[in-house]
């Protein structure tokens, strides 16, 4: 299916629309993590009150890994499926639940035909591949589905043969996901993979993008490896990948990850941070990052960030946040994953609004500065990025 319009652009920075079954999305765009049917802390209502200049997301996450093993997936489709069960209207992406399954220390058995591996829930054993991930995402009705891919060991360190040969089964198992498809009315994305040998990805991104898909995923970064890595592996990746489908870095990253990938040429980003980071206290602002944990804010009776429009900041202090966690107030998360998840999402409107403007780069070297974590921005196309 064609789902991908490229609006404009301002150096490799990319303004462009995704067409989904259950609404556009306007990218680039920040996708939060759902992973079990729900954004942690926070109800369907309130995340399309987060606003963000689209009022809350236009997409969201699910996870195949976690949904086939609770509640299983005969009772999510019993349920009528992932938006119906959810109470979620808009987009949803699954990831292929390849990630989590090499996260797991208990896996038995890595052959052709998938991975077996025991529950972390219950101890069972499960077997998962291509043909079982695409059948599970199709049955939970996902708008945007991830193809089955083996993901490398994680770090700079690696050897090159382990590296080699998780990517050429990713490439082999990314024809048989093709192959194993019942609908015409979702997308699926091809994964590149290759760690951060460059050679790797070369070999890895002509593989996938002969292939068709309807969009182009880099998979296997953000763990393990340096952010310096990270940025100049997705860098030289995102310009082997077709101008004309959406490219999207999985599971990146912080606020400075994003801006870099974006003037790169990425589209799409997820990652648990806003949410994780929120529910321990630790908050998104323009000018650097908050532990309300740390004793100096008990009496502020300040918003975390004083420029920021969201609930939160308009309605209530550090003090009180404070509060709310030291006693261990379900509030506390609600109030705290509200706010990070808008910073997100405002972070990304105005990246949109600032490439259409074509002053991306400029703009981008102003929030980093300001933010103040040491990152160096990207340069526009004349000059070598660096993430410094």
């Amino acid at each position: 299916m064609s789902m991908y319009e490229l609006l404009t652009t301002c150096g490799h920075a990319r303004r462009g629309r995704l067409t989904t079954p259950h609404g556009v999305v306007e990218t680039p765009v920040f996708m939060p993590v759902g992973t079990q049917g729900t954004v942690k802390g926070l109800t369907p209502r309130q995340l399309t009150e987060l606003d963000g200049g689209t009022q809350g997301p236009q997409i969201i996450l699910g996870n195949t890994y976690h949904l086939m093993l609770r509640p299983g997936t005969e009772t999510v489709s019993a349920l009528g499926g992932l938006h119906r069960m959810a109470g979620w209207d808009r987009a949803i992406l699954t990831d292929s639940g390849g990630y989590q399954v090499y996260s797991l220390k208990d896996i038995s058995r890595i052959t052709e035909e998938g991975v077996r591996f025991r529950s972390h829930i219950d101890g069972s054993y499960n077997d998962l591949g291509p043909e079982s991930a695409i059948a599970i995402q199709e049955a939970l009705g996902s708008d945007i589905m991830m193809a089955f891919d083996e993901c490398p060991p994680a770090g700079d360190g690696i050897p090159r043969r382990k590296v080699m040969a998780a990517m050429e089964r990713t490439h082999r198992w990314a024809r048989r996901c093709i192959d194993a498809r019942t609908r015409e009315d979702n997308a699926l994305f091809g994964i590149v993979q290759g760690g951060v040998d460059r050679d790797l990805r070369a070999m890895s991104a002509e593989a996938i993008t002969d292939l068709p898909f309807d969009g182009f995923a880099i998979g296997g970064l953000s763990v393990g490896e340096s952010r310096n890595r990270m940025w100049e592996t997705a860098e030289f990746t995102a310009a082997l990948l077709p101008e004309s489908h959406p490219r999207y870095l999985m599971g990146v990253g912080t606020p400075e990850d994003l801006l870099a990938c974006v003037g790169y040429g990425v589209d799409m980003f997820d990652c648990v941070m806003p949410t994780r980071n929120a529910r321990n206290a630790r908050v998104f602002t323009a000018t650097g990052d908050l532990n309300l944990r740390n004793a100096k804010h008990t009496r502020d009776p300040g918003p975390i960030d004083p420029e920021c429009g969201c609930y939160t900041c308009q309605n209530f202090s550090r003090g009180y946040l404070r509060h709310l966690d030291k006693a261990k107030e379900i509030l506390f998360s609600t109030l705290t994953t509200f706010h990070n998840l808008y910073f997100y999402l405002n972070l990304m409107a105005a990246a949109r609004r600032h490439i259409e403007a074509g002053d991306y780069y400029a703009w981008v070297a102003d929030v980093m500065g300001r933010r103040g974590t040491g990152a160096t921005p990207p340069a526009g196309p004349a000059g070598p990025p660096g993430p410094g």
